[in-house]
């Protein structure tokens, strides 16, 4: 009798560690149970070519922007802006072009965000300011002027566009498109200019992050 329960004791010990063993398994099952926010962060440099008022522009811009799981962009963008006007202010004698810093909003929508190439449609809503600066630089009498606020005037910017977003890396973006910038009324000496509407093209760069803290876990094969 004694030599029964002792053979129970043993199996149901045995069973016991079996089980235990079978748990601490070192196989998983990697899952993703729940669908997070995926995020991402970039520094952008870009650089466009456009008109104002039938002359020719450029612009440089910047941006710092988070990306909400790769789909849509919110940040800072900022544009320098020069443009060839060549108006005559009669007032001092010279030849003038247009010069202009602006900032402020911006929103990017992004579809088809996991193929290679991207389609995006980039808006800036933002405040600046723009003024005249003589333009002849090439003479051996000139020199740099100091601009006051006097200078310049204040002016309000939207900036639709659409972009074609080129995935390099998970570091690494280009991006190409068309944008067109709509302004509120300038009144500054001389006023041929008085909105600095107009479209542009560029080129840019984007670097950093984007698709940072990904969702995995991992799951105990029983």
């Amino acid at each position: 009798m004694k030599s029964l329960k002792m053979s129970l004791l043993l199996l149901t010990l045995g069973a016991t560690f079996s089980s235990f063993g079978q748990d601490e398994t070192d196989e998983y099952l990697e899952f993703n149970d729940r669908n997070n926010v995926v995020h991402g962060v970039y520094l952008g440099l870009d650089l466009g070519l456009g008109e104002i008022d039938g002359e020719p522009s450029y612009t440089g811009g910047l941006k710092v922007a988070y990306v909400a799981n790769q789909q849509f962009e919110v940040g800072f963008a900022a544009t320098f802006l020069y443009s060839e006007q060549d108006v005559f202010n009669n007032s001092l004698s010279r030849n003038e072009d247009l010069i202009g810093v602006y900032g402020g909003l911006h929103l990017e929508p992004i579809f088809f965000s996991k193929k290679r190439v991207n389609l995006s449609f980039p808006l800036l809503l933002g405040a600046g300011g723009v003024g005249y600066i003589e333009n002849n630089f090439y003479d051996d009498d000139y020199y740099e002027e100091e601009l006051t606020e006097d200078d310049f005037d204040v002016v309000f910017v939207a900036e639709p566009g659409v972009s074609a977003l080129f995935n390099i890396s998970r570091y690494l973006q280009l991006e190409a498109g068309v944008k067109y910038r709509l302004s509120s009324r300038i009144e500054l000496p001389p006023t041929r200019t008085t909105r600095i509407n107009g479209f542009s093209a560029g080129l840019g760069i984007k670097v950093g992050i984007f698709n940072m803290g990904r969702n995995r876990y991992k799951k105990n094969i029983q």
